[in-house]
C-alpha cells in the first residue's frame, strides 16, 4: 500500500470518526432529531391523535449569531478602505451567500471549511468554496497548528452507472483528484502548485489549545431542548385526555351509549361531547376536576430562560418577558453579552477569511506578499443600531474641534463600504463648486452678469 493511500485512509477515518456527532447536531438545527421521551405504550394508545413537538431553541441559537456575522470587505494595514481587488474576488466566487453558510455550517457543527484553488483559464479570479465537515477533514501539525493535509471525500450519485468514490487530497505542495477502484486510491490527475501550505482553512467555532476543531454552538442546550419537547409533548397528552373534565359512571353498561335514534355514539363522543343521562335510578354519575396546564407552561418558561442564559439570547428573543416593548437602550443594555459573544467570533473567523485572501493573492501573483500579513477582515457592526443616539454620538465627536474623521464617523454609523465611497465622490464634487458661482446661477440675468464681473 502506498504512502499517498495511507494518508487518504487516515484522513478518511477521522472524517468517519466525527460523522455520526455531526449528523446529530445537523438533525438538531433542522428539528429532525429522534424523540424517544414518549413511552411506547402510550405512543400506540394515542396513535396519530398526538404530534410530538418539537421546539426549535438550536436553530434559534445559531441563527442569532450568524445573522450578525457580515462581512463587508478586507483592508490593509493603514487603510481605511476596503481593498477593491479582493473585493472582487470575493464577489466573483459569491462569497456573500458562501461566507454565511459556512459560519452557519460552522455554528451548528463546530467547523467548516475553505478550499482556495486556480481558476479555470488563466484569466479567471481564483476559485473559493465553502464546504461541510461531513465532506472535507483537515489533519494539524500539533506545533504549529497549520493544516499539514486535508481531504474532500464524495460518492457519486445513486443511480450513476459506476458509483465509484472520489477524493481530493490537500498537500502543502500539491493537490491530487483520487478514485477508489480495485481496492486502492489512485491518481486521476495532480495539480503541483508548489504553494508551501495546504490550500484548505478551517472556520471554526470556539476553538480551544487541545480542541481546534471547535464545538457547537448550541451543544449546551441540546438536554434543555430535549426537555422542553418532552414537556411540550406531555402537554399535549394532558390537553387531549385531562385538560377537559373527565366523567364516571357507575351502574351503565356500553349498550347505553346510544344517540336519540339508537345507533351507538364513537368512543370520542361518549368520553367529550354528549350529555350523559339514564333513566335507571341505581346509576349515579360525576366527574373529576380538569387537570392545569399552568406546571407545564412554567416548566418550559423556566427552560427557556436557561437556554436563553446559555446562548447568552437576549429576553425578549425567547419572548418570555412582559407584552410591554422594551426601549432601543434596554434592547442595546440585553445584547451586550451576545454582541460580545459575536465580537469574539469575528476575532478567529476574520482570521480564517484572511487566510483564504492570503491564498488567493498567493495564486494571483504567485508569490506570498508580505503586505498581506497586516490584512484586516472589515465587519459589520453586529450589535443592533440605534441611528439616532448613534447619530447624536458621532456628531459630537465630529463637530467643533473634531476628534474623528469624517470616514471614521460614517463607517461607526454602519455605511457598507459602497455607500461611503460614494459620500466620498458627493464630497469632492461639493468641494470643487465655486460659491459665487453658485449663487450667481441662482440669480436673474442682469445681475448674474454683474456677479460674473465681480469674481473675476
Amino acid at each position: 500500500m502506498s504512502e499517498l493511500d495511507d494518508e487518504v485512509r487516515r484522513l478518511d477515518g477521522l472524517r468517519w470518526a466525527c460523522l455520526e456527532r455531526l449528523r446529530v447536531y445537523d438533525a438538531y438545527y433542522e428539528g429532525e432529531q429522534p424523540l424517544r421521551y414518549m413511552a411506547p405504550a402510550l405512543e400506540k394508545e394515542v396513535g396519530d391523535r398526538i404530534t410530538q413537538l418539537v421546539i426549535n431553541w438550536p436553530r434559534l441559537g445559531a441563527d442569532a449569531y450568524e445573522n450578525r456575522l457580515d462581512v463587508e470587505g478586507f483592508r490593509y494595514a493603514g487603510g481605511s478602505a476596503r481593498d477593491e481587488d479582493l473585493w472582487a474576488v470575493w464577489q466573483a466566487n459569491n462569497c456573500d451567500e458562501q461566507s454565511q453558510q459556512g459560519h452557519l455550517e460552522s455554528l451548528i457543527l463546530g467547523r467548516a471549511f475553505v478550499i482556495v484553488g486556480a481558476g479555470d483559464d488563466e484569466d479567471d479570479a481564483p476559485i473559493i468554496s465553502v464546504e461541510s465537515p461531513e465532506q472535507v477533514v483537515a489533519r494539524r501539525d500539533p506545533r504549529t497548528r497549520r493544516v499539514l493535509s486535508a481531504l474532500k471525500r464524495w460518492d457519486e450519485e445513486p443511480g450513476t452507472p459506476s458509483m465509484e468514490k472520489w477524493a481530493t487530497l490537500y498537500l502543502p505542495d500539491s493537490t491530487r483528484l483520487l478514485v477508489f477502484r480495485r481496492g486502492e486510491w489512485q491518481v486521476v490527475s495532480t495539480d503541483d502548485h508548489g504553494m508551501g501550505r495546504v490550500p484548505v482553512v478551517p472556520l471554526v467555532n470556539r476553538p480551544r489549545l487541545l480542541r481546534p476543531d471547535g464545538v457547537s454552538e448550541f451543544h449546551d442546550v441540546l438536554p434543555l431542548a430535549d426537555a422542553a419537547n418532552k414537556m411540550a409533548t406531555d402537554m399535549m397528552v394532558s390537553g387531549e385526555f385531562h385538560a377537559m373534565p373527565r366523567r364516571w359512571a357507575v351502574g351503565v353498561k356500553a349498550e347505553d351509549f346510544v344517540d336519540e335514534n339508537g345507533n351507538p355514539l364513537s368512543t370520542w363522543s361518549s368520553i367529550a361531547g354528549r350529555l350523559w343521562a339514564n333513566e335507571d335510578p341505581n346509576v349515579k354519575m360525576g366527574q373529576f376536576p380538569e387537570a392545569d396546564l399552568a406546571v407545564f407552561h412554567n416548566t418550559i418558561r423556566m427552560l427557556a430562560q436557561v437556554a436563553a442564559q446559555q446562548l447568552a439570547l437576549p429576553p425578549h428573543y425567547m419572548a418570555f418577558t412582559g407584552d410591554n416593548p422594551t426601549s432601543a437602550d434596554a434592547i442595546r443594555s440585553a445584547e451586550t453579552q451576545l454582541v460580545k459573544r459575536v465580537e469574539r467570533k469575528q476575532t478567529y473567523l476574520g482570521g480564517a477569511w484572511e487566510d483564504v485572501m492570503r491564498l488567493v493573492l498567493r495564486i494571483q501573483t504567485g508569490e506570498w506578499d508580505e503586505r498581506a500579513r497586516s490584512l484586516e477582515t472589515m465587519w459589520r457592526d453586529p450589535a443592533t443600531p440605534t441611528v439616532a443616539q448613534k447619530a447624536d454620538a458621532i456628531q459630537k465627536l465630529t463637530g467643533g474641534a473634531p476628534i474623528l474623521p469624517v470616514e471614521m464617523a460614517r463607517e461607526d454609523m454602519g455605511y457598507t463600504p459602497e455607500q461611503r465611497r460614494r459620500m466620498a465622490e458627493m464630497d469632492d464634487r461639493v468641494a470643487a463648486r465655486d460659491p459665487v458661482l453658485e449663487i450667481a446661477r441662482s440669480l436673474p440675468a442682469g445681475q448674474a452678469g454683474a456677479v460674473d464681473a465681480l469674481a473675476g
